[in-house]
């Protein structure tokens, strides 16, 4: 899904039991109500286990940081697990400007995010099933 409007876009799949989810764009204010349906859907179930990809954004402010760690802490208190991948210096800065790299498991590329959980695979380099 891309708003062309705003630059924002979201795709779901799920590898080994982990969803994963890739977001390009901007995650500002104005999609940050999108991202927060797709991450609350994602992270509804038990123990879910959710990997957000962040290397195709271009733009991160506070807003959609905090649908990020909004979605982690729900994970959290569903007995699941949440990561992140990011390589971007503007979003890697952010990160640790908020001080929240200490926060979430940030990891340099997909592979490193979904071996951290055990879950290799294929379809993991290719994006898998697209919803």
């Amino acid at each position: 899904m891309i708003d062309n409007e705003h630059d924002f876009g979201v795709r779901q799949w799920v590898v080994g039991g982990t969803t994963v989810m890739e977001l390009s764009g901007e995650l500002d204010l104005y999609a940050g109500e999108s991202a927060g349906a797709r991450l609350d859907e994602a992270c509804a179930g038990p123990q879910p286990d959710v990997v957000v990809d962040l290397r195709g954004l271009s733009f991160l402010d506070c807003s959609g940081l905090s649908v990020l760690i909004r979605a982690r802490r729900r994970t959290l208190e569903r007995g699941g697990r949440f990561g992140l991948v990011a390589d971007h210096p503007p979003v890697l800065r952010l990160l640790r400007l908020t001080r929240t790299t200490g926060v979430f498991a940030v990891h340099g590329d997909l592979a490193s995010a979904l071996a951290a959980r055990g879950t290799t695979g294929p379809s993991a380099a290719t994006g898998g099933a697209i919803a």
